[in-house]
């Protein structure tokens, strides 16, 4: 009774540090910018980002806020949100996903890793798999980043621009992401 008793302490002390291994941020960054033809200057950036890692398995996932991206012309961002992203009736975006070579990465030896992620982002109410490069920076500190860029086609999320101004909005929207994430 006594082995039985000391094992099972021990199995609990080998499996509750992995289930607590979550890294977590309210306010992580994403900035987007349309390189158009004709017009380069429609830019945001939303600096509330939520993002989870859990690092048992390398799953990971993103919520954004759409009213939460700041345009420098307040017309921008009206248009933005009542016309192109209709963020009353699609109020965030999200990713759900995993680190797909997540056995490279060392959380517990600080630098930085190449890795891919592969997910399910949705935006627009249109969800659409993806695949996706970028670096894991497991820091000193404790922290860690990830950081990628991508390019975000509009046709692919029904997002639809009008002919007036589609010469100053490009097809698709480079954006840039950052986050730093502290262990929960």
């Amino acid at each position: 009774m006594k082995k039985t008793v000391i094992l099972m302490i021990l199995a609990l002390g080998f499996i509750l540090p992995v289930q607590a291994q979550k890294y977590m941020t309210r306010n992580g960054h994403i900035f987007f910018k349309s390189n158009a033809e004709i017009d380069d200057g429609v830019e945001a950036n939303n600096e509330s980002v939520a993002c989870v890692l859990d690092a048992s398995n390398g799953n990971v996932a993103f919520q954004v806020l759409i009213t939460a991206f700041q345009f420098e012309k307040a017309l921008m961002q009206e248009h933005f949100n009542e016309n192109y992203l209709e963020s009353e009736k699609y109020p965030k975006s999200t990713f759900a996903g995993k680190i797909d070579n997540w056995g490279d990465v060392d959380m517990s030896t600080p630098g930085t890793y190449d890795v891919t992620v592969s997910g399910k982002l949705t935006i627009h109410g249109v969800t659409n798999s993806v695949s996706q490069p970028g670096k894991l920076i497991v820091k000193e500190d404790g922290t860690v980043a990830m950081t990628t860029h991508m390019l975000v086609p509009l046709a692919d999320y029904d997002i639809e621009i009008p002919s007036v101004v589609a010469d100053k909005i490009a097809k698709e929207i480079d954006v840039d992401i950052d986050v730093t994430l502290n262990k929960v």
